[in-house]
């Protein structure tokens, strides 16, 4: 039942019995196995409810009045000669069963109905549903991946001496012959003279002699005379005998789909001054988290076919290149741009205002994308400047950068960075990553009964720097987990100067770490006897890779008296998912909405709101950002249980 169920539930069936009592208790046991039964009780309606429903099956009794069940059968196998068929009937005559055979029925239940037998009956013809449904499924995934390929790529075909026989739309748009000048030729009317005699001696001899896929990249002429690379795969098409009946070319234009910035770098070399231009579709990371690698492939190859037609026709860029991630390239030469007199931040804004204005279209679905475009003109550093403005366009959100001398900035900022990571490496060494520890009072008694621990950096003159400056420059230089490691340390030293609770705060990235797993479980139990002092504050990281061991890390500390706050609470959609998986004691509510609370009632909703599904879950709330009585009264008003900030103490050593 279950190995038939798995499949009946995509067969409509029409089930036709007269007899009341009958049509009820089979159509019980019908139930069980499908989840589309559509009834009728005569021939007549059957064949009514068959022309308005899509039915796969239909079971029917065969003596019936106004249209028999053979009638029927008959009427249903005009309509739809694949509908499967079971008939039901206490007529054991060989005449009815051969009557029924003629009309190609899959099935025969005698009455009264042994439901073992019907059971058997709907197996088979489960079965060939499965077959025909697997079928059609391959053959329709089939038919996309072909659309796909000719859609995407520059396809020919050669017989097996070489002489082309078929070209797709693509080809002959690359090269700019019609079909009928290519057809009958050989490929070497595109021949480019620079490429050398070897590239073909070599092609040849592996997909002709060896009888393998060749690859490679080959420099073709067009008709007008212009070159255009293409990245090529030719593999030879074999008979059952082995023979080469033809061979099968399939393309990347390098014009239009270049994955090598390599490219960029030697035409820029050629001019003597360029404008180069960089797109990014907007959220592209996003699109590539939705959709399958397929998808995400065939959307970057349909815009960079279609980024010519973008631009604006006042001017033609003559080299389009494809650089990954949904990042595109485009270069020409500054003195043919300033022969038409353009403005180019007024051509350029015309660009992403048409992308905007677009639609792409692929299969069925329809994607609105916008771009981000920096562009840089110049001859030296050009493509470091373009990427450096196009990544800091991003990063702002300003659809269009000018990125002149970028580069010089970034690596002003490379320096920087570079400079705080061994002031950072210098720190550690000399135990000079301390924490600071700020009060959080109850607000009902004003009294302090909490501590958070906030690290700080001493520096080689003794300035004391806060984490935004020095935290995520650690993460990417894997100083991080060593600055946990510390602020755990201090952290638990510090409980045996104070009797109230402390609070430390503990990242994603921390927690997946064994190294601060351990660090924090060895800990725990060598001050067991005031675990139930620490309250661990998960900060919100939106690159949690596993969060099935976050809840196992929560489960575990929880069990050991730990308590659990989640940070920044009301600052984004994730928290409410991770409340409901990390069941926390307290909600932290975010810095944002209470410094704002006094003149923003929209901020002082959302409190009121946390707070009271809050209250409701028995979970306790603390207000950071606590600046001054006013806010502090609003606070106390709403019925928020805690208080941080500069009103009632800065972070400080113990």
């Amino acid at each position: 039942m279950k190995k038939i169920v798995e499949y009946s539930k995509k067969i409509n069936v029409l089930y036709v019995e007269d007899d009341e009592v009958s049509r009820e208790n089979t159509l019980e046991f019908l139930k069980e196995i499908f989840s589309s039964i559509i009834t009728a009780k005569d021939g007549k309606e059957a064949l009514k409810k068959f022309k308005e429903n899509e039915i796969n099956l239909v079971i029917t009794d065969i003596l019936m009045p106004k249209l028999n069940g053979l009638e029927l059968i008959e009427e249903i196998k005009n309509l739809n000669k694949d509908t499967y068929i079971i008939i039901l009937s206490q007529n054991n005559e060989n005449k009815m069963l051969l009557e029924a055979i003629k009309l190609n029925i899959d099935g025969y239940v005698l009455k009264p109905i042994e439901y073992n037998q019907l059971l058997n009956e709907v197996e088979k013809v489960t079965e060939k549903f499965k077959l025909e449904y697997d079928s059609k499924s391959y053959q329709y995934y089939l038919k996309q991946y072909l659309n796909l390929v000719e859609k995407s790529n520059i396809i020919s075909k050669t017989d097996a001496e070489g002489i082309i026989t078929y070209v797709n739309d693509s080809f002959c748009k690359i090269c700019g012959f019609k079909e009928d000048e290519i057809i009958g030729k050989k490929h070497n009317i595109m021949r480019h003279p620079e490429n050398p005699k070897e590239l073909y001696e070599e092609m040849w001899h592996k997909i002709k002699d060896k009888k393998q896929t060749w690859e490679g990249v080959i420099k073709n002429r067009a008709k007008d005379g212009k070159s255009y690379y293409v990245k090529t795969m030719i593999t030879p098409i074999k008979n059952f005998e082995g023979e080469i009946v033809e061979y099968i070319a399939v393309r990347d234009s390098l014009n239009a789909i270049l994955d090598d910035k390599k490219y960029i770098l030697d035409k820029i070399k050629q001019n003597d001054l360029s404008i180069l231009v960089l797109v990014q579709i907007d959220e592209f990371e996003m699109l590539d988290k939705f959709y399958n690698s397929i998808t995400i492939d065939q959307i970057e190859k349909d815009f960079s076919f279609n980024l010519a037609y973008y631009l604006p026709k006042s001017y033609r860029f003559e080299n389009i290149y494809s650089l990954g991630d949904g990042r595109f390239g485009l270069l020409t030469n500054y003195k043919s741009f300033d022969k038409t007199n353009l403005n180019i931040q007024e051509y350029l804004n015309e660009f992403v205002q048409r992308v905007k204005n677009s639609t792409l279209k692929l299969d069925e679905m329809e994607f609105d994308l916008n771009i981000t475009v920096s562009y840089t003109i110049g001859k030296f550093m050009l493509y470091e400047d373009a990427k450096a403005g196009l990544d800091k366009a991003v990063k702002k959100k300003t659809k269009l950068n000018f990125s002149n001398d970028f580069s010089i900035a970034l690596n002003e900022e490379n320096k920087h960075n570079l400079e705080m990571i061994r002031t950072v490496k210098i720190a550690l060494e000399n135990y000079n990553i301390v924490s600071y520890f700020q009060p959080i009072i109850n607000n009902k008694t004003k009294e302090v009964e909490k501590y958070e621990s906030l690290v700080r950096l001493i520096d080689e003159r003794g300035d004391i720097i806060s984490p935004f400056s020095f935290i995520d420059i650690s993460k990417k230089a894997n100083y991080y987990n060593k600055i946990t490691e510390r602020v755990l340390e201090n952290s638990f030293k510090i409980l045996q100067k104070i009797k109230t609770e402390l609070s430390i705060n503990i990242s994603a990235i921390d927690i997946e770490k064994e190294q601060i797993r351990e660090k924090i479980f060895n800990l725990l139990d060598e001050n067991i006897k005031d675990a139930a002092r620490i309250v661990f504050e998960l900060l919100e990281d939106e690159n949690i890779k596993d969060f099935s061991l976050i809840e196992d890390f929560i489960k575990e500390v929880k069990s050991k008296g730990v308590k659990i706050a989640i940070d920044d609470f009301g600052s984004g959609y994730s928290n409410f998912e991770r409340l409901l998986k990390f069941e926390p004691d307290i909600l932290k509510i975010d810095g944002s909405l209470i410094k704002n609370i006094e003149n923003d009632l929209y901020s002082k909703n959302i409190v009121e709101t946390v707070v009271l599904f809050a209250k409701r879950q028995k979970i306790k709330t603390v207000a950071e950002y606590v600046e001054n009585e006013a806010i502090f009264n609003i606070l106390n008003e709403i019925g928020v249980d805690y208080s941080q900030g500069y009103y009632f103490g800065k972070p400080k050593e113990l």
